[in-house]
């Protein structure tokens, strides 16, 4: 099967949610909270598709994954990365982040930053192995402090995660 890393587009808004949908079901028994949570938005997957923020894995013609991005401050912040359980271990994920990283030297940042639950392995574990390291708590910019805020307002628990940085 052949892979392509392309931007999103509208008519894929409600597969993109699927695929959340889909990749949500892995935390059953571990944050089912994280199951039960509505994915993204459409209003919000669609400004981020007018804005070049969302790029999808796609196979055969369909989207498999994709990840979600926005400027914060001196990087890009991945707001969401999902891929299709059928489509995992293929290193679809990876070569998204690439594709985030490359967009944002093109645009002059020096970072990919994100958010993730420490402990689940699919999670910062595998973010260390991409070459993402931890940022203390106490070092967060105040772009990411209001990220967590709004984690917080969305009721995530931030004492089981961590955000995270990869120069590009």
């Amino acid at each position: 099967m052949t892979y392509a890393i392309r931007p999103a587009r509208l008519a894929e808004i409600e597969a993109i949610r699927g695929i959340e949908r889909a990749s949500a079901r892995r935390f059953v028994g571990i944050i089912d909270e994280i199951v039960d949570d509505e994915p993204s938005p459409a209003a919000v997957l669609a400004a981020r598709i007018a804005s070049g923020g969302l790029l999808a894995g796609e196979c055969e013609g369909a989207p498999v994954a994709f990840v979600m991005f926005r400027p914060v401050e001196d990087g890009l912040y991945i707001e969401q990365i999902d891929v299709l359980p059928a489509f995992e271990r293929r290193r679809i994920g990876a070569a998204l982040l690439d594709a985030a990283a490359e967009r944002a030297r093109a645009a002059g940042l020096v970072r990919l930053t994100l958010s993730t639950f420490r402990e689940v392995p699919w999670n910062a574990p595998y973010y260390r192995r991409l070459g993402f390291v931890d940022i203390a708590d106490d070092a967060l910019t105040e772009g990411l402090a209001e990220i967590r805020r709004e984690h917080v307002a969305r009721g995530l628990d931030e004492s089981r995660r961590t955000f995270m940085a990869r120069p590009v």
